[in-house]
């Protein structure tokens, strides 16, 4: 079974930036799409972007593009969310997982589709 553990959240001024890593131990996760959530306080888990397994197409939602970007190491073992120009509305927990259907990289973008979640990390972004 995958485990995900993610990593490199912070504390970071409105402007700033933070890398996020998301590792895989129990096996590797090369052949799935993944995906980074987030959860600020007192809202629902929701979607920042996704990557498919080759890390040929990305996707992400309306509020991070051009400013975000997820990749994929070549031994596709780490997943990693470049975090630039970040706002005080990025602050939150941040969680990666993997999707349940390995062959699917459409919609719906929502946490049900994927599973094997990790802690989170905290990324806190002062105004």
């Amino acid at each position: 079974q995958v485990q995900l553990v993610e990593s490199g959240g912070g504390l970071v001024q409105a402007g700033g930036s933070l890398r996020l890593s998301c590792v895989a131990s129990g096996r590797t996760f090369n052949s799935y799409v993944m995906g980074w959530f987030r959860q600020a306080p007192g809202k629902e888990r929701e979607f920042v972007a996704a990557i498919n397994w080759s890390g040929s197409s990305t996707y992400y939602v309306d509020s991070v593009k051009g400013r975000f970007t997820i990749s994929r190491d070549s031994a596709k073992i780490t997943v990693f969310l470049q975090m630039n120009s970040l706002k005080p509305e990025d602050t939150g927990v941040y969680y990666c997982a993997k999707r349940r259907d390995q062959r699917t990289f459409t919609a719906p973008w929502t946490p049900q589709e994927y599973d094997g979640w990790g802690q989170g990390t905290q990324v806190t972004v002062s105004s």
